[in-house]
């Protein structure tokens, strides 16, 4: 089907103005936001909740507004187990790339939550949708992965704010993942996430809470006009 190529007007509208409340709850959801290991409760995730929290994952900016991504829901347990021991597979070839004094360390962290959440979402990003030429992604062809992330981080602050974690999980092959899940080879698989309700969270990120890096600070990392000479 063609494009339509008709113009439409479109007028902007006054811009809302959040007050002092409403602000303040969206830095506190930032702030209190973290990367669930295995803190997750067996109660489902209610399909409105789930509902509100996919809705504003597909309100995130897209280039070209492609909305490239797509939401597998993954519940069944035989899935989920062959998932796991796709997991334990490249955990176990990720732990030997650390240096013996963070091996204990890395095996305590339990990574994932593939089996104790009671939900798993793949959050993947459609290549060709939008067709060859995408506005916006003329000149980088990765326009559509940063927009699927921004979709992922949207879909973690709304979840946070629902009262329901997440966890990325990241240490997998891509090929195993994408023969259990049967994705095409022109989606690429850009997070697999594991959701459920959770009642406690580490007061700061596991990583720093327990050692692993310190948190950098804020001005460490801002620079005026261009990149910092030494």
């Amino acid at each position: 089907m063609p494009h339509d190529t008709t113009v439409q007007t479109v007028f902007p509208q006054p811009a809302r103005r959040f007050d002092e409340f409403e602000r303040q709850a969206l830095y506190d959801i930032i702030d209190a936001r973290r990367d669930v290991r295995n803190e997750f409760l067996p109660d489902p995730v209610d399909p409105a909740t789930l509902r509100r929290i996919l809705a504003a994952a597909h309100a995130a900016p897209s280039v070209g507004f492609m909305q490239p991504w797509d939401f597998l829901l993954i519940r069944d347990p035989d899935r989920r187990a062959a998932i796991h021991a796709a997991f334990l597979r490249a955990n176990a070839e990720a732990e030997q790339m650390f240096g013996e004094d963070r091996r204990a360390l890395y095996r305590s962290l339990k990574l994932e939550g593939i089996l104790t959440a009671p939900l798993n979402i793949c959050v993947t990003c459609d290549r060709t949708r939008g067709g060859e030429v995408v506005l916006g992604r003329t000149h980088n062809r990765d326009m559509d992965l940063y927009s699927t992330v921004c979709a992922v981080q949207n879909l973690w602050l709304a979840a946070r704010a629902e009262g329901v974690g997440i966890g990325w999980v990241s240490i997998f092959r891509s090929n195993d993942l994408r023969e259990l899940l049967g994705i095409p080879d022109h989606v690429e698989i850009v997070a697999y996430l594991c959701a459920g309700h959770v009642d406690e969270l580490y007061p700061k990120p596991e990583l720093e809470a327990r050692g692993w890096r310190a948190r950098l600070e804020l001005d460490s990392v801002i620079h005026e006009d261009a990149w910092p000479t030494p």
